[in-house]
């Protein structure tokens, strides 16, 4: 990873949070002329070792998503318990929620956004890798989402 940045520019994702994903989905799947998308549910936060903000969550969502070439558009919706997710459609309603990118060592880029700023606020495992989203609201006006396909080990805030 370059001293110069978190780890990756190449854009992987650009999330919605929304009310009723179904729905979402239709309008989606209409305009873009896709399918509409399979949903899957999260596993509860207790089996992926989730925080948000620094204390454990529980909390769950609804996912679904479209491809656009080499980024991901990807509709969220909460399904209860404190959540990234959950705070961004309280504050805001349906919005663009963050923009992710694919990293390794996510320790480094974990340390590298906090030294700007940018604090880790959730993270949990996913399958043999990790996510870690962090709040770039003041200072980007989007929260980042930095995706690990293998998990050297859990990133801290």
């Amino acid at each position: 990873m370059s001293s110069e940045s978190f780890g990756n520019t190449t854009l992987a994702q650009v999330a919605l949070v929304v009310h009723d994903i179904e729905e979402a989905c239709r309008r989606w799947s209409d305009l873009l002329g896709q399918p509409i998308p399979d949903i899957i549910v999260t596993d509860p936060g207790d089996q992926v070792a989730m925080t948000f903000r620094g204390a454990p969550s529980n909390a769950q969502a609804k996912l679904a998503f479209f491809s656009l070439g080499p980024v991901q558009l990807e509709l969220i919706e909460p399904m209860g318990g404190e959540s990234v997710w959950q705070e961004a459609l309280d504050q805001k309603g349906e919005h663009v929620q963050h923009l992710a990118f694919w990293v390794e060592g996510m320790q480094k880029s974990v340390d590298f956004l906090k030294e700007r700023g940018i604090p880790m606020c959730q993270r949990g495992d996913m399958g043999p890798g990790q996510y870690g989203y962090f709040d770039g609201q003041e200072r980007l006006g989007v929260t980042l989402e930095l995706l690990e396909q293998k998990r050297e080990a859990r990133a801290e805030a």
